[in-house]
């Protein structure tokens, strides 16, 4: 009884939003701002149209996902008799009922926690109808499911990950911090495999299964990433550049855009390179490493993005969630900043997208807070998960009082993982 009360409000908290978020999609609800749910109806059922003919949409720029994403696209027509649209926004609410019972399962485990279970239940609806209008809440079920196999079935973790990652590639990160030995050694191997198979399995029965790559290539500074504020700022300097649509997002094109692009792929490089040192430098190995070091992954990976779009939120919720189920998580605070930052995310799409596309103040305070947030929690889980694995670290901050006493916390778990 004491276990099923524990999970009551959860449980209750979860039907309250879902409810409201299929409202929303459903449009029973009204929100401000642009259509959201425009790209289920008309993007993804054009693609849905072309892929059931056995191709990739090779003439649709748009397209810039890897060959799995295929699936995604298809499932709804699993469900005929609801329609394409109703059917996919079926799937995302079945796929956060997924989330949310694997991470009431795990939560509920011996030195485990339900806090995971509130950060999924109050971070998908912060971001508003969006949540449910892309498919990437499928992506992360993919992801988080992968995640809290990681302790005991590395194999099924890494697969899983290989999986996620011919969906949407970032899932590739969640083997970032698999503890040393055979453990990693099993997890990439099962992932490789998964890759490897994938592609190999698409590329034969679908043409076009690598198209992916050059759309993306050509991608530039979408308005909502973090480079874009300077070019937000610019404009009430005189800058002669332009919003336009550019392969399937609003990005700025014009003098210095380039290179601005260029230095966001940069940092993304000097994100993965500090993500290399650590791992050549981590020794403490807990339970959640796995996790706490997956969500500093993708959040560096989104924070120094080209292209921050809204949906990309739903991630770092998935993989914060994760890491608050265990006990010796040092995410707490980097997750509640990404909390925040998803409900300043909804403010700036849809509710006051307008004002972003034009660079009103109010559009840049918005990216600014949002953006800052980010930037924030990136830099607080790199050092959190430094502090907490590198050997002279966590000696130092043992000395401040930071990391001895949760050390019986973390012996137990390794001993029960």
């Amino acid at each position: 009884m004491r276990g099923a009360a524990r999970t009551a409000l959860p449980v209750a908290g979860w039907v309250v939003t879902r409810t409201v978020l299929l409202l929303w999609v459903l449009k029973v609800l009204y929100v401000a701002g642009p259509d959201v749910t425009s790209d289920v109806e008309v993007i993804y059922q054009g693609w849905y149209e072309v892929l059931k003919t056995g191709t990739y949409p090779l003439d649709d720029v748009t397209w810039q996902y890897p060959p799995a994403a295929a699936l995604a696209i298809l499932a709804p027509g699993a469900l005929p008799f609801l329609g394409y649209t109703n059917a996919f926004f079926l799937l995302s609410l079945l796929c956060d009922a997924l989330v949310f019972g694997l991470l009431t399962y795990a939560g509920r485990r011996p030195e485990r926690s339900l806090k995971g279970v509130w950060v999924w239940v109050i971070g998908v609806p912060l971001l508003g109808p969006t949540a449910y209008a892309r498919y990437d809440l499928m992506v992360t079920a993919v992801a988080v499911a992968a995640l809290l196999a990681a302790a005991r079935r590395p194999a099924l973790a890494g697969a899983l990950a290989g999986f996620g990652a011919m969906l949407k590639v970032w899932p590739l990160l969640l083997l970032t911090g698999m503890r040393r030995g055979a453990a990693a050694r099993r997890s990439w191997l099962a992932a490789g495999a998964a890759v490897g198979g994938l592609l190999l399995a698409f590329g034969a029965a679908m043409p076009g299964a690598l198209a992916f790559l050059t759309f993306q290539r050509d991608r530039g500074t979408e308005v909502e990433s973090l480079g874009a504020l300077v070019f937000h700022v610019a404009r009430h300097y005189g800058w002669e550049g332009e919003v336009l649509l550019n392969y399937g997002s609003v990005e700025f094109l014009g003098p210095y855009v380039p290179l601005v692009s260029r230095a966001a792929l940069a940092l993304t490089a000097m994100a993965f390179a500090w993500l290399l040192v650590w791992r050549l430098r981590a020794r403490e190995f807990t339970a959640g490493t796995a996790a706490d070091a997956a969500f500093t992954a993708v959040l560096l990976f989104t924070t120094t993005s080209r292209v921050i779009s809204p949906q990309y939120m739903i991630w770092l919720v998935g993989l914060a969630a994760v890491c608050l189920v265990f006990r010796t998580s040092r995410m707490a605070l980097p997750a509640c900043l990404v909390l925040l930052a998803t409900g300043v995310t909804y403010l700036e799409f849809p509710i006051w997208f307008a004002d972003v596309v034009t660079s009103s103040p109010r559009g840049i305070a918005l990216l600014a807070v949002r953006n800052g947030l980010l930037v924030v929690a990136s830099l607080l889980a790199c050092r959190r998960l430094w502090t907490s694995t590198v050997p002279g670290a966590v000696d130092r901050a043992a000395g401040v009082g930071g990391d001895s006493r949760d050390q019986p916390v973390r012996d137990r778990e390794l001993q029960g993982s």
